[in-house]
């Protein structure tokens, strides 16, 4: 699980840096809007929750330590989405910026639990 959860968390960055590209060139270029980029929103989201529950599987049973940092920027990344998905009805009109630069922050949030990890 350990190999799972070090291999998986390049897969959180991917999918949320394509999906927050993506989203960010659909506010300029409405042809890009379509059910797949929100699809992809959903899989770069639902690779967070994986991420995290495996981790937090991880140290449950005792098989892994990790740095607080490390943990408070995997549970961050939770707490980002969720914040992202609430300010929705609020910033309709800006939502694809919303979830380009929310994707991207969501990634880099990704980016720093492995650096400190």
């Amino acid at each position: 699980m350990a190999t799972f959860h070090h291999g998986f968390a390049w897969v959180v960055v991917a999918t949320n840096a394509v999906v927050g590209v993506w989203a960010l060139v659909a506010h300029r270029r409405p042809r890009l809007r379509s059910r797949a980029m929100w699809w992809g929103v959903l899989i770069a989201e639902a690779t967070i929750a994986v991420q995290v529950l495996g981790g937090a599987w991880l140290v449950a049973v005792g098989h892994h330590r990790t740095r607080d940092f490390h943990a408070f920027y995997g549970f961050g990344t939770v707490i980002a989405a969720g914040i992202m998905f609430s300010y929705r009805p609020q910033l309709k009109h800006v939502k694809y910026l919303l979830y380009g630069l929310g994707s991207l922050f969501l990634m880099g949030m990704a980016l720093r639990a492995i650096q400190v990890g």
